[in-house]
């Protein structure tokens, strides 16, 4: 079990290091853009198009190590006013939620990769790309976070330390 929880946990980072190497790629690609514009350049198709699925890449690809690192926003002025046993209680019932709305947001998502592959629908513009290259990641992403957030349900670590905002 040992080995799969590592390998499981490098892909997690894996992904995360495609979604860094992409907001690199952003800034390159707006950079590269802006210089061919000044200069009186139309700038390629591809660097518009390319940077338009970084976007989606990068949020879909990062989001899950995010979860794993407690790197989204959330408030914990509710939860720093609690007393330590309701503080759990309320952190594991926010994970679960969470759990439970990746799950469906994994699940519509395998639903509209599933009908880009049988319509063989195409994202066109500068090229023509097939959708189901871009709608992968719904399902991929969406279940991998519902991994993540179940860690703060069933785990000994609570997805809120009620301490943001009160020391600082």
């Amino acid at each position: 079990m040992r080995h799969i929880t590592r390998a499981y946990d490098a892909f997690l980072t894996l992904m995360a290091i495609i979604a860094g190497a992409m907001l690199i790629w952003l800034m390159v690609s707006v950079v590269v853009s802006v210089t061919m514009r000044n200069l009186g350049l139309q700038p390629y198709a591809w660097l518009f198009t390319s940077s338009e699925y970084a976007l989606l890449y990068m949020t879909m690809l990062g989001a899950p190590w995010l979860v794993r690192e407690k790197g989204h926003v959330h408030i914990e002025l509710l939860t720093a006013a609690l007393p330590e046993t309701m503080q759990a209680l309320v952190s594991r019932l926010v994970a679960a939620l969470c759990v439970l709305v990746s799950v469906i947001l994994a699940w519509k998502g395998l639903e509209l990769f599933l009908t880009n592959i049988e319509r063989n629908d195409f994202d066109v513009r500068a090229y023509f790309t097939p959708k189901w290259i871009l709608t992968i990641s719904f399902p991929i992403s969406f279940a991998l976070m519902a991994v993540e957030f179940a860690r703060f349900v069933f785990g000994p670590e609570l997805l809120h330390s009620g301490e943001a905002g009160v020391s600082e």
